[in-house]
């Protein structure tokens, strides 16, 4: 089992970064529509100064998932999408802090170390589907609630932004 488990990592952290092209250190630019924008303090770019994504780019970054309840969904559900420690590391931004600005207006400071501390994920899909606007998608910046009753707490939940659209690097 260990072997097992040392070849999967030897594997994901010897694969490039999905939508980081090889031979020029930037990111590929989207296809689809951009449901996603990153700007501030990143080194890898794709459209200007700004990293922008559409679903299929942020699909394609290694995947996390957890089951959790949230205070705004009723039962529990299974969350998916690209940690955010891993997506900060794919723009290489050296920061301590990061602006969540949502469709609604909503906005929050939300301190990288959370992303450390917590496997928090950018997520992309509920129970295996898209997450539907109405539902607090396209994308969420969620932690895993049920794995640590501190994260209940009124400071980290007002960190969980949902319906993202940009994120900007301090």
């Amino acid at each position: 089992m260990k072997a097992l488990l040392m070849g999967w990592v030897v594997l994901m952290f010897s694969t490039p970064l999905a939508g980081l092209a090889e031979s020029t250190g930037k990111l590929d630019v989207p296809d689809g529509p951009v449901i996603l924008t990153v700007s501030g303090n990143i080194d890898h770019t794709n459209v200007g100064s700004e990293a922008q994504f559409d679903r299929a780019m942020l699909a394609a970054l290694p995947q996390h998932e957890f089951e959790t309840s949230t205070p705004w969904t009723e039962g529990s559900s299974y969350y998916s999408g690209p940690l955010m420690r891993d997506l900060l590391a794919l723009l290489s931004p050296e920061c301590e802090v990061v602006h969540v600005s949502a469709l609604n207006g909503y906005e929050a400071e939300i301190p990288v170390s959370d992303f450390n501390d917590y496997d928090v994920i950018l997520a992309i899909a509920k129970d295996g589907e898209a997450i539907p606007i109405r539902e607090y998608g396209p994308l969420w910046v969620l932690y895993p609630f049920d794995q640590d009753e501190t994260l209940l707490s009124e400071q980290i939940r007002f960190r969980a932004v949902w319906q993202v659209m940009h994120i900007n690097v301090l």
